[in-house]
């Protein structure tokens, strides 16, 4: 039977896959091609699979499946494809979760903007973390909940139907012509979706686009040991949280940015960034009926923030987002004061998201203006005081800088920081990310660990375990970066002196900000702005193609920050910055330098790349 003949394979491939697939966050830029992400992967696998080819030379060189293993990777598009083959359905019509909720909130947030209604049928008990009533006050979704004992007991309706049940093997899902969606909850391991009828295949995009932005796909290791229960058809075991790897982190946490308020770690940044914002709204609506609110993000920040802000705001009537330009002839402190000035005028409710330093032009504000600007009381129209704003920083390229402790910088103002763990935290090997806010943040903290929760978007027992081992390393990690960033820019300077650099000063590293990660504007050359553009993005590819061909086994085309080892590079503009509006765009190249590299290659490859420009 081709059934079996396929487990057998996924078997064999589980057998002699790549270490790289278990172990790996960020994939190799230069055999990823965004557009065919997870096709190209399954189309080369299926012709290995056709040959029964499971050599791990064959799997080895197997294009990229996604460019960060947050949105999808190897094992997880192969659960997929097992499940989809099994139910003879299209092999998008399966998608995979770390969360058992959000599965089921990306279906209500299509139907919220399609205007359409949905019914949610389930065996059992749903998650207990599952809150109907916040999430249809909070999310605006709305939605009919109907407990069943099986699925003959779904009957036809005017909506979509959501069917969910919980397992503890990996097997085939429940179907029938009345169920749209079926998703299979499988404990600590997530849930997988499948979507039922050609009817319902518009929808795929879109479930794609909310694991992509607001939580992560099944991890690598929790998608082996789904596979291996689908082989088997056998349960597996799921492993439950070591508290004392947990303690470890959020004292680690603690001890890194000199607070002691509750610290929350998420299964990725974003998804951290996700239970604060609405967490945030949530507190918005207790505590400030009836006014609008209003989230501040850079046009130009990581696409990944960007783009999930806007999706919030285009759920809600009440949520809006308002541009605070940052980089380049634009300052963040003057910025943030003129669009709270405006803000309070309409008696809104003002968030702030920011990165400093900024990405990708590495810019840090006047920290004194921005403690007063963020500080000074502002008047509504109509005189009264209007509502303080909540900053929420996100502080990934400079982790070990303390800004909310006793006595610091942004002690006295209501601030919250996050950081995505996937950088210097984990050093590269594992997505999870953190949020810990300051002594006047404690009600707020509350809400986000609410919606942490709710969204299921904790972190991973074995997140939680990298952490443990990696992060109380973290502040020798970066300052070690720190001196090779700086000694390769120095270089960078005395033998390309045309080339702008956006590096921190030597200012601003001796009050504490040492990132290890600075851009590069190369010189270029042409006749108009047209020319000198294309030109300087041709010079762009060249260096990275250079340094990564030259220096394969330490240069890597990737977007990843804070690695444990080696040099990573990357063009903001096609990849971190994917989603921001063309004319925010930065086509400049980005690198990120460890402390551990042949440092003095580089240099040379680099000498190289300038004597034949």
């Amino acid at each position: 039977m081709k059934e079996d003949k396929m487990l057998h394979y996924i078997k064999e491939v589980l057998e002699n896959m790549p270490t790289d697939w278990l172990r790996l966050t960020t994939h190799r830029l230069d055999i990823y091609n965004e557009e065919l992400a997870k096709t190209q992967f399954l189309e080369e696998f299926e012709s290995l699979f056709n040959d029964n080819n499971t050599e791990t030379s064959a799997l080895s060189t197997l294009p990229t499946a996604y460019d960060y293993i947050r949105l999808g990777h190897p094992l997880s598009s192969i659960l997929e494809w097992g499940i989809a083959n099994l139910h003879k359905l299209k092999l998008e019509s399966v998608v995979s979760f770390q969360s058992q909720t959000i599965p089921v909130l990306a279906i209500l947030r299509k139907n919220l903007l399609d205007n359409k209604s949905t019914q949610i049928n389930y065996t059992g008990e749903l998650p207990e973390y599952f809150d109907a009533e916040v999430v249809k006050r909070v999310y605006g979704y709305e939605f009919e909940l109907k407990k069943v004992d099986n699925v003959a007991d779904i009957s036809e309706f005017n909506g979509s139907t959501i069917f969910i049940s919980e397992d503890d093997k990996i097997s085939t899902a429940k179907l029938s012509k009345n169920i749209d969606f079926a998703i299979n909850l499988y404990g600590d391991l997530g849930s997988v979706l499948v979507v039922n009828g050609e009817q319902n295949e518009p929808y795929i995009s879109a479930i794609q686009h909310v694991r992509r932005r607001e939580t992560i796909a099944m991890t690598p290791n929790n998608c082996y040991t789904a596979l291996k229960s689908l082989v088997a058809q056998s349960s597996f075991e799921a492993k439950n949280s070591n508290q004392a790897n947990k303690s470890s982190v959020i004292n680690s946490i603690n001890a890194i940015t000199g607070t002691t308020t509750k610290a929350l770690v998420a299964s990725s940044g974003l998804s951290m960034q996700y239970a604060i914002m609405m967490g945030l709204i949530h507190d918005a609506l207790e505590n400030h009926k009836g006014k609008d609110i209003k989230f501040i993000v850079p046009p130009n920040c990581y696409g990944g923030t960007n783009d999930q802000a806007r999706r919030v705001a285009a759920c809600l009537d009440n949520v809006e987002v308002v541009d605070l330009p940052v980089d380049g002839d634009n300052d963040m402190v003057t910025s943030i004061d003129t669009v709270l000035t405006k803000i309070a005028q309409e008696d809104a409710v003002p968030y702030i998201i920011a990165e400093i330093p900024t990405n990708p032009r590495v810019e840090v504000p006047d920290l004194q203006k921005l403690k007063e600007v963020l500080s000074a009381e502002r008047k509504t129209a109509t005189g009264e005081t209007a509502i303080d704003p909540v900053f929420i920083l996100d502080q990934t390229f400079c982790p070990n800088f303390q800004f909310l402790g006793k006595g610091e910088i942004l002690s006295t103002v209501r601030t919250i920081s996050y950081v995505s763990g996937s950088k210097f935290p984990s050093g590269g090997k594992c997505t999870a990310g953190y949020c810990v806010g300051n002594t006047k943040t404690d009600a707020l903290i509350e809400k986000i660990e609410k919606h942490l929760n709710l969204c299921d978007n904790e972190a991973t027992a074995l997140q939680y375990e990298i952490l443990a081992k990696q992060m109380p390393s973290m502040n020798q990690r970066i300052k070690d970066a720190y001196i090779n960033t700086r000694e390769f820019v120095t270089f960078i300077h005395d033998v390309l002196p045309e080339a702008k650099i956006n590096f921190v000063s030597d200012e601003l590293a001796d009050e504490g900000f040492t990132p290890s990660v600075f851009s590069l504007d190369l010189p270029t050359k042409g006749n108009t702005a047209e020319e000198k553009e294309a030109h300087k993005r041709a010079l762009n590819l060249k260096l990275i193609n250079l340094m990564i061909t030259e220096i394969p086994n330490e240069s890597k085309f990737c977007v990843s920050y804070g690695q444990l080892k080696g040099c990573y590079w990357t063009i903001p503009a096609t990849s971190t910055q994917g989603t921001t509006k063309e004319g925010d765009k930065d086509y400049i190249v980005r690198v990120s330098v460890s402390g551990n590299l042949d440092l003095e290659r580089h240099k040379k490859v680099f000498l190289e790349f300038v004597e034949s420009m």
